[in-house]
Parts: C-alpha cells; sequence; structure tokens
C-alpha cells in the first residue's frame, strides 16, 4: 500500500467520523436557556410604623434558540403576613372593556396572599431571544419590631414543568430602634 492510497483513506475514514459526529450532535436536544431576575429598589425607614416598600420588576430572558409555551411567573413571599403586594395584573373573569397590551393575569386564588401565579394575557408564546417582564410591582410592610422575609421569583412553562428558581432573590430584615433608645446607648 503506497503512502499517497493510505493518506487518501485516512482522509476519508475522518471524513466519514466528522459526518457521524455532526449527525450525534444535531441529535442532542439542547437545554433552554432562560434568565430570570428581578431588579428592584428599596425605600426602606428605621423608624417604628413607618411605611417601608420595594419596588420591582421581575424579568425572563430567553437567550437560548428554542422559544417557550405559556411562560408563567411565581412571585413567592415570605412571611405573606408580613407583605402586602400589588402591581398590575388583572383576574381572569375580569370584564374590563380594554385591556392593556402587556397586561399579566393572576391565575391563583386572590386570597392567596403567600403566592402569585402570573401569566401574561395576551402572549401564550416566549421567542428566542426575546425578554418579557413583569414590570412596576410594589410590595409594603410596616414595621414595628425586627423584621425579615424574602421574595423568590419562579418561571414555568409547558417546558418547564418543575419550574427555574429566579438568579437573585430579595432579602430583607431589619431592627427598628426608638430613638430615646438609641440616643441612650451612646
Amino acid at each position: 500500500m503506497t503512502l499517497e492510497r493510505k493518506l487518501t483513506e485516512w482522509t476519508e475514514m475522518q471524513a466519514t467520523y466528522f459526518k457521524r459526529i455532526e449527525e450525534l450532535l444535531e441529535g442532542i436536544e439542547k437545554p433552554l436557556q432562560l434568565i430570570p431576575y428581578f431588579t428592584y429598589t428599596t425605600q426602606i425607614s428605621h423608624d417604628s410604623n413607618r411605611e417601608n416598600y420595594i419596588l420591582g420588576t421581575f424579568h425572563i430572558q430567553n437567550i437560548g434558540d428554542k422559544p417557550v409555551s405559556n411562560p408563567m411567573i411565581c412571585i413567592k413571599l415570605t412571611p405573606a403576613e408580613l407583605f402586602d403586594f400589588s402591581g398590575k395584573y388583572i383576574y381572569p373573569d375580569t370584564k374590563q372593556p380594554m385591556q392593556l397590551a402587556n397586561a399579566w393575569e393572576r391565575v391563583n386564588e386572590a386570597t392567596n396572599k403567600e403566592e402569585y401565579w402570573l401569566r401574561p394575557s395576551k402572549k401564550t408564546m416566549m421567542e428566542a431571544n426575546e425578554t418579557i417582564s413583569f414590570p412596576n410591582f410594589q410590595v409594603r410592610w410596616t414595621a414595628d419590631s425586627a423584621y425579615n422575609g424574602s421574595i423568590q421569583g419562579f418561571v414555568y412553562g409547558d417546558e418547564i414543568k418543575e419550574g427555574l428558581h429566579a438568579v437573585n432573590q430579595i432579602n430583607i430584615n431589619g431592627t427598628i430602634v426608638e430613638r430615646e433608645d438609641f440616643y441612650e446607648e451612646e
């Protein structure tokens, strides 16, 4: 066998291997690539019985090349009794003549003050390289002593039944010290 013939055989074998590798790679299921996260600002008073609040937005960024069907978010407040949550959402049975184009719909019971399950009301598909946001929600609380709480976010869809936790969460804690007590310690 000549050197040229052997080289030709190796080249053909290599081409066959590369073709097989490409076929195998095409068959691999690419995972969803979502980045759910909060952006927020806080206004905290260290005086007793004064209102504190967080203004936030929950974003879902699809950096992958696959769409997500029926995207839904869950915002969880712990402990629920500490917080008062509000945002721009409607209920499925709302009979408003005009709904906002970017409106969100709350799909769980209004009596549940711990979890807020929301979905875009007019959007059933989140495309690749798209970001959707639940904007400008507000969380308020009044403290007369020490407080501690967290706000977590999750995203769900037909392709992510188990849910995906946000890359960040909002944690708050503090202690209210009466001014007289503060100055007595000095």
